[in-house]
């Protein structure tokens, strides 16, 4: 199931993080995401396990891949993905969803 329409009201450009290279991080090519954008200051733990701050929660569909460290452009910003969050109800509920947490 796909969050309903309604909560989809913004647009972001996520550039999927693939690894490194021999000169530093290497991204795919962007790819435009339907989603809703909280601007958000809070504490996350990151992937690693360290703590850092989130400015920008993004609530996305199931199906959206987007991986930890891959770049994202929100509001004209260029951030990176902190950590995601998936919300699997195995199709109970129609409130499915991820949530990345921006730098």
């Amino acid at each position: 199931m796909t969050l309903p329409a309604r909560l989809r009201t913004h647009t972001i450009q996520v550039e999927p993080y693939q690894g490194t290279g021999a000169r530093g991080p290497v991204f795919g090519t962007a790819v435009p995401v339907t989603c809703r954008v909280e601007e958000k200051v809070q504490l996350v733990r990151s992937d690693t396990g360290e703590e850092a701050v989130s400015s920008s929660m993004v609530f996305c569909d199931l199906d959206v891949v987007i991986p930890v460290e891959s770049r994202v452009t929100v509001n004209g910003r260029v951030t990176s993905v902190l950590t995601v969050a998936t919300f699997d109800t195995a199709g109970r509920s129609r409130l499915e969803h991820k949530e990345v947490f921006l730098a």
